[in-house]
């Protein structure tokens, strides 16, 4: 079983992880908090468009995160309870 554990506005949460479910992880926390992300994604389709760097997705995708208050996003792989 997969979990994502992250801060949302300083508290701790973990939730289960399936990507039946969810794209990634950043869509699962945004789920489990109640947070719409279509103006997101539609967003960060455009900066995928845009530029030459796949990095700079990834850089619009943390940054728009940490402004909506998430932090220490992480994905733990098949662990035991």
């Amino acid at each position: 079983m997969r979990f994502v554990t992250y801060k949302f506005k300083g508290q701790a949460r973990r939730i289960p992880f399936s990507y039946d479910k969810f794209h990634d992880m950043y869509e699962a926390a945004a789920a489990a908090e109640g947070i719409d992300l279509k103006n997101f994604l539609a967003m960060e389709q455009q900066v995928a468009m845009t530029t030459r760097h796949k990095s700079a997705v990834k850089d619009y995708r943390i940054k728009e995160f940490t402004r909506m208050g998430f932090s220490e996003l992480f994905l733990h792989k098949d662990e035991a309870e």
